[in-house]
């Protein structure tokens, strides 16, 4: 399916539901997610995802543990970007195994189920690594979806 405005992905995304998800992951763990939705651009869609990674400072965790799931509804794409610190403990097959289960989805239009799994999948994944401490944690990053995109 091909969105043509945020207006139309908000009613093919449930918002509320996809930053809920990211809320209960990041309840189990020091790392953080993010999500972001671009509007069509020319371009490799990967290089634009690295952007909006440094531009949404998920670099600057304390961890390096930062997971962004970078959406390209017009151009039916998608970039999951981990920072090193997970990538270090994942490796490339755990985002590979990632893509194909929100793939899976998104081809049968779920894209909320899609996000939501993903994310779930994401946060499982961090806290094995980066378990939360109530007594260190904090919220280093927005849990609202960033419809900035680039």
């Amino acid at each position: 399916m091909i969105f043509g405005s945020r207006r139309r992905l908000l009613k093919t995304i449930d918002v509320e539901r996809v930053k809920k998800a990211i809320e209960e992951a990041e309840r189990r763990t020091s790392g953080e997610i993010r999500v972001s939705v671009a509007p069509f651009f020319w371009g490799r869609v990967r290089r634009v995802a690295e952007k909006a990674f440094t531009r949404l400072r998920m670099t600057e965790t304390k961890d390096r543990n930062g997971i962004l799931f970078f959406i390209v509804p017009s151009r039916r794409r998608f970039v999951i970007l981990g920072d090193e610190g997970i990538h270090a403990k994942v490796g490339q097959d755990f985002w590979e195994s990632l893509a194909a289960l929100m793939s899976d989805h998104f081809r049968k239009g779920e894209f909320t189920e899609g996000l939501v799994r993903g994310i779930e999948e994401a946060g499982m994944k961090l806290a094995a690594h980066f378990p939360y401490d109530a007594k260190t944690d904090v919220n280093e990053l927005p849990d609202d979806i960033d419809f900035g995109g680039k």
